[in-house]
C-alpha cells in the first residue's frame, strides 16, 4: 500500500462559540474554511487547479453550515472550479474522520493531493437552534433523530449525563476531574506563552483587509483547582428533563441499560469542552506526488481505525480505538511519543489514560478542549496538527489521535513524524 504524507496543517484560532461576544461569531462559515484552505495554498504555493479534492468535516450540516462546504469553501479561497469539494458528519469526529478519509485514498492509489480539515460555528449553530425553538420548530428528537425504533434498542441520553455516568460507572470523582479540568488550563497557557501553537494557527482577516481574530479566544489560563471547586454541577437538572417523546429521562434512558449506576452530577463549565468557532485543515499528497512537486512531507499516516461502543454511554469508544489503531500499526502503548485526546469532558481523558496506563505528561501536553474549546466538526483536524506540531517540537517519532463522537464512535489515527 502506498504511503500518505501530511506536508502542513493549519487552523484557525478558536473565538468564544457565542453570538455577539465572539469574535468570529459575525462571520459566515465558509469565511473560516477558506480561511485555511487559502493558507494552505499560498503557505505551500499550490496550483489552485491542482488538489484532487477537499474533503471537509461539519457536524451540524443546517442553515449556513450545510450546502457542502468543502466545495463551496474551495470556491470562496480562490481555487480552480475543477477542484471538486465534499462534506460528511460523524459527529465530534467529522475533521478526524475526513483526514482519514483523504489519507486512505492517498494509499490507495486513488488520488495524489487532498485537503482536509472541518469547520463549526458553535454559536452560529447554537443561535440557529434558538431560532428555529422560537418559531415553534419542533426538534426532529436529539440523537437518533425521534427514531422511537432505534430508542427502544439503544437509549441515547445527553452527553453531559453520560460523562457523569461514566464517572459513577468508572469511580472517578469531583475531585479527580477538577484536577483535570485546572492542568488542561495550566498546559494551555505554557502552550501559548510559548508559541507552541505558532507554526500553524493563521489569523481570521475581514474583507477589508482587517485582522479579527489572530489568537486563541477561549483559554483561561489562570484557572484553579479551588476555582473549579466552586462552580455548581452543569448537568444536574438536565438529567431528569424528558430526554425522548414518552417522557423518559435523560437519567432514565442511562438507567434503562445500566440499572445499578446512581448518576451523580459532577462535570460543570471547568470539566467539559469549550463552545468555540473555528476551522482547520491538512494537506495530504502521495509519494509521487511530493516527488513531482517537490512538497516537503513533514509526517507520514502509519494506521487508522474506527470503533462503535456502547451508544449509551456515547464517550467511551476512544480506549478500543487506540487499541485498535495501536494493533494495525504493529505498536504498543510504550511507543507513542504524544497522544491527543478530545476532552470533550474531563472524564474522557482521565479514563483514557488510567484504562492504557499511560503517562501523564505524553497526553494533551498543551491543553485541550476544556481550556481551548471544541468546534466539533473542525476539532480531529486540529488535533492532528498538534500533534504534529508537538512531535516537531519535542523531536518526538509517533502521535496518536482519536476523539469520542456521539453515537457511541471514535475515529483513530497514528502519524510519524519525518
Amino acid at each position: 500500500m502506498a504511503d500518505a504524507f501530511i506536508i502542513d496543517a493549519v487552523r484557525t484560532p478558536r473565538g468564544i462559540g457565542k453570538m455577539g461576544k465572539g469574535a468570529l461569531s459575525h462571520l459566515h462559515p465558509q469565511h473560516l474554511a477558506a480561511t485555511v484552505l487559502s493558507a494552505l495554498r499560498v503557505r505551500n504555493d499550490l496550483d489552485p487547479a491542482g488538489v484532487d479534492d477537499v474533503i471537509w468535516g461539519t457536524s451540524a450540516q443546517l442553515g449556513l453550515q450545510g450546502g457542502d462546504m468543502g466545495r463551496m469553501a474551495a470556491l470562496d479561497a480562490g481555487f480552480d472550479p475543477r477542484v471538486s469539494g465534499v462534506t460528511l458528519d460523524r459527529f465530534c469526529g467529522s475533521g478526524l474522520t475526513a483526514t482519514n478519509f483523504a489519507a486512505g485514498q492517498i494509499m490507495s492509489g486513488m488520488e495524489d493531493l487532498l485537503i482536509a480539515g472541518g469547520t463549526e460555528m458553535m454559536s452560529y449553530i447554537n443561535q440557529y437552534g434558538q431560532e428555529l425553538r422560537t418559531a415553534g420548530v419542533k426538534s426532529p428528537g436529539g440523537l437518533g433523530s425521534g427514531n422511537a425504533r432505534l430508542a427502544a434498542k439503544h437509549p441515547q441520553s445527553n452527553q453531559g449525563v453520560c460523562a457523569d455516568a461514566i464517572a459513577a460507572l468508572a469511580g472517578i470523582g469531583r475531585e479527580a476531574l477538577d484536577a483535570y479540568g485546572a492542568e488542561s488550563q495550566r498546559r494551555a497557557g505554557v502552550a501559548m506563552a510559548e508559541g507552541r501553537f505558532a507554526k500553524s494557527t493563521v489569523a481570521v482577516i475581514g474583507d477589508e483587509g482587517q485582522v479579527i481574530l489572530e489568537r486563541e479566544e477561549y483559554p483561561r489560563p489562570g484557572t484553579t483547582v479551588e476555582q473549579l471547586a466552586t462552580l455548581a454541577p452543569a448537568f444536574a437538572a438536565v438529567a431528569d428533563m424528558p430526554g425522548r417523546a414518552d417522557g423518559t429521562t435523560f437519567r432514565q434512558l442511562i438507567n434503562l441499560k445500566y440499572p445499578d449506576v446512581a448518576i451523580a452530577p459532577l462535570h460543570h463549565a471547568g470539566t467539559s469542552s469549550g463552545v468555540v468557532d473555528g476551522a482547520a485543515a491538512l494537506l495530504l499528497a502521495s509519494e509521487a506526488q511530493v516527488r513531482k512537486s517537490g512538497l516537503k512531507p513533514r509526517a507520514r499516516v502509519v494506521a487508522m481505525a474506527n470503533v462503535g461502543d456502547c451508544p449509551t454511554l456515547m464517550l467511551t469508544a476512544p480506549v478500543p480505538a487506540a487499541r485498535k489503531v495501536l494493533a494495525k500499526a504493529g505498536l504498543a502503548i510504550e511507543d507513542i511519543d504524544h497522544w491527543e485526546v478530545n476532552e470533550a469532558f474531563a472524564v474522557v481523558v482521565e479514563k483514557f489514560i488510567r484504562d492504557l496506563d499511560l503517562d501523564r505528561a505524553k497526553v494533551n501536553p498543551n491543553g485541550g478542549a476544556i481550556a481551548l474549546g471544541h468546534p466539533v466538526g473542525a476539532t480531529g483536524a486540529i488535533l492532528i496538527g498538534t500533534a504534529l506540531d508537538e512531535l516537531e517540537r519535542m523531536r518526538g517519532r509517533y502521535g496518536l489521535i482519536t476523539m469520542c463522537a456521539a453515537g457511541g464512535m471514535a475515529p483513530a489515527i497514528i502519524i510519524e513524524r519525518l
